[in-house]
């Protein structure tokens, strides 16, 4: 995880200034978005157009070619069709920039990019009903079947081998389980971890490759009502964990965070799964891997969530976020593999016929 001192900290002020410098625009509102570990701002300037300002922490800054790959993803999807944000060119004509800031830690270097805005509430906002849910599974799936068709000089560095949050690399959650220590679940974490490295693990050869959106959370799926009052997805936003992966690592992450915001967690799976199949059908061993692969996203989020409250102990958000995440785990923990397929693949069926 990030250390607090790279995590940008400009002020209202400071992000005006920017818009007017490197866009000639001038700033009519602002106000902070949520973010993890950057920095973004809803900005409206007086040409009457919205966006958002997004600054990127101090060690996703050191890669910028990342970044610029992951700002040419979001420009393809909405060329083929998927709701995303598009990036804003500077005056000089770049669409990035490095901007020298002192957030209390050091001068260091933070990389600042102008996006389009996207209306709409957040997916946790709304109720989420079965169609909302399959219609999460769906989106997910044809994003990653669209970014297969991407073609980019500098692809290569979406492998990102030792990102955390990369499925693949849930072993190295164990240089993190110290922030378990003395508590039952550090068990269950480890436990899963062998279960990945024994079940998992072996079954990699027949997962179907693809580049992943990665971060399929309540935070990052954007909803409207049409005209019947219904909503309908209308924005997928922050490609910052973008990797290459499989198929299969798509829809575990999205069945996992739409399961932290509903009220029956292990009812989400199925409807998941309907909208995703749709797309993209599981074969036999992503399916048979399914179970394990939600419960690795649970532990990467429990750890990791835990390892950032070090540093940030007074963060109310990571604090509830972490308490729901872990009672979560604990109960589908409970539940077994069988059970849980059971009910999902079972409900996928109802949900597909």
């Amino acid at each position: 995880m990030l250390e607090n001192c790279s995590k940008p900290n400009f002020s209202p002020a400071q992000a005006s200034d920017i818009m007017m410098r490197l866009y000639d625009l001038t700033t009519s509102q602002i106000h902070p978005l949520p973010s993890y570990d950057d920095q973004n701002f809803y900005v409206s300037s007086t040409n009457g157009n919205e966006y958002v300002l997004k600054i990127s922490n101090s060690e996703d800054s050191k890669n910028p070619t990342v970044i610029e790959v992951q700002t040419f993803a979001m420009s393809f999807l909405h060329e083929n069709g998927i709701p995303t944000q598009k990036g804003i060119f500077t005056v000089t004509g770049q669409l990035m920039s490095i901007h020298e800031l002192d957030c209390g830690f050091g001068l260091q270097k933070y990389l600042v990019r102008l996006l389009s805005y996207l209306p709409g509430k957040i997916i946790s906002k709304v109720p989420l009903t079965p169609q909302l849910l399959y219609e999460t599974g769906k989106m997910a799936a044809k994003i990653d079947k669209v970014l297969q068709k991407m073609e980019h000089p500098s692809i290569s560095v979406l492998d990102r081998d030792n990102f955390n949050w990369k499925l693949s690399n849930l072993p190295a959650l164990e240089k993190s389980l110290f922030v378990l220590d003395g508590e039952r679940l550090q068990e269950v974490v480890k436990s899963v971890i062998g279960l990945f490295k024994s079940f998992v693990a072996p079954k990699y050869p027949y997962f179907r490759k693809c580049i992943n959106h990665g971060d399929f959370n309540d935070f990052n799926v954007l909803v409207q009502p049409d005209n019947n009052g219904i909503y309908k997805i209308c924005g997928i936003i922050d490609f910052g964990d973008m990797n290459s992966g499989f198929y299969i690592h798509e829809l575990a992450t999205a069945i996992m965070h739409m399961m932290v915001i509903h009220p029956n967690p292990i009812e989400v799976g199925g409807e998941v799964l309907a909208g995703w199949e749709s797309e993209l059908p599981l074969n036999n061993s992503e399916r048979d891997s399914l179970y394990v692969l939600v419960l690795s996203r649970f532990c990467q989020t429990v750890c990791y969530v835990r390892q950032s409250l070090l540093t940030q102990p007074e963060n109310e958000y990571l604090i509830m976020w972490s308490k729901r995440v872990e009672h979560i785990l604990w109960d589908f923990w409970k539940l077994n593999k069988e059970h849980v397929e059971i009910t999902w693949f079972h409900d996928a069926h109802l949900q597909l016929f």
